[in-house]
């Protein structure tokens, strides 16, 4: 394992935009691959929100 990197949201919209904003991290430099990967959801009265937890390695980039 190289690092961790985590998406958190809360508002229902932002939640909609999650996978998104993991799709975009995925395609930036370096190339990464993924290790593990937890989905956790909490809520209380007012709240809920979502988490995705991605523990990745930088992949070597052949010329």
């Amino acid at each position: 394992m190289e690092g961790i990197a985590v998406f958190t949201a809360t508002k229902a919209k932002e939640r909609e935009g999650l996978g998104d904003r993991v799709t975009e991290w995925l395609r930036q430099e370096p190339p990464k691959e993924i290790l593990d990967l937890q989905i956790t959801q909490s809520s209380d009265d007012e709240f809920h929100c979502l988490t995705f937890s991605l523990w990745y390695k930088t992949e070597d980039k052949q010329p």
